[in-house]
């Protein structure tokens, strides 16, 4: 089972929640899909091992062919070439690699050029006990993160359970993330801009049809909008996590709560069990 840890904004708790809930399981995968800051292993504290480079094909312009027809550019919906009457200038950070530009030249003007974006690391064969984590991590400087995150889900085995931390937000890299789950997690936390960006983070995953559910992180911190919102829209509250002493040291120490305190190793099982069968349900339905 794939189960996604998402939220609407950052610093929420989601890394906290997906690393307590991975390590409150047996024979789990863990994914850091937050290439562009990834922190899951802040908490673990693994020894990692590099797995793959990501690359990514951008258009090298050969100028002695072209003839400044425009034709690629026009075809650019991205605007990652620009033609000017005596030069073609590209912008690799907004080229989605799509190829388009290559297909409609037509002076062979155009060949690929394969950029290194980021890279793929993995538990080290040595590390036998906890999760196993996966981490991406984008290059300093690039800029498209959801290869990276396409590159790194490869690594999902189908027959164990797979935890997912996500970006945040809803842009691109969500959508990628989110892509084939099979239940999201939606943490937030009970401010006016949780509420405001979990309002999003619904209408995201709606849009997708994946099952989900709410966390309340630091629960008792602000008001009860976030409970009410989910009432109303009948989302089910799947945990609430109090704003505790204790929970906040260990997390400035980067050690997992779960790890401290079995009675929330406990419930964070608990949890996987509600949500494994609410979705064995829903698929048998």
């Amino acid at each position: 089972m794939k189960i996604a840890i998402a939220s609407g904004k950052g610093g929420t708790g989601k890394t906290t929640v997906a690393v307590n809930l991975a390590l409150s399981l047996q024979d789990v995968q863990l994914f850091d899909c937050d290439v562009e800051e990834p922190n899951c292993n802040l908490f673990l504290k693994k020894e990692l091992e590099q797995l793959t480079e990501v690359t990514s094909t951008i258009p090298e312009i050969v100028e002695e062919n072209c003839t400044y027809c425009k034709k690629c550019s026009d075809f650019c919906r991205f605007n990652a070439i620009a033609t000017l009457p005596n030069k073609i200038l590209t912008f690799p950070a907004l080229c989605h690699s799509c190829g388009g530009c290559m297909i409609v030249c037509p002076e062979g003007a155009i060949r690929k050029q394969e950029i290194v974006i980021g890279t793929i690391r993995k538990t080290s064969a040595k590390e036998k006990d906890g999760p196993e984590l996966y981490e991406g991590s984008l290059d300093i400087g690039q800029t498209m993160a959801s290869p990276v995150i396409s590159e790194l889900k490869k690594n999902i085995d189908p027959g164990r359970t797979a935890i997912i931390d996500a970006p945040p937000g809803t842009a691109c890299p969500v959508l990628t993330t989110l892509e084939d789950v099979d239940y999201c997690i939606l943490v937030t936390e009970p401010t006016p801009f949780g509420l405001h960006d979990l309002e999003l983070a619904v209408q995201v995953v709606r849009i997708l049809d994946i099952p989900h559910g709410v966390l309340i992180n630091r629960s008792g911190s602000g008001d009860e909008r976030v409970e009410e919102y989910c009432m109303d829209e009948g989302i089910e509250v799947l945990m609430k996590i109090p704003q505790d002493t204790k929970i906040a040291q260990l997390y400035s120490k980067g050690i997992p709560f779960a790890q401290e305190m079995d009675q929330w190793k406990e419930k964070f099982a608990q949890l996987y069990v509600s949500i494994k069968g609410r979705y064995s349900r829903e698929t048998e339905a």
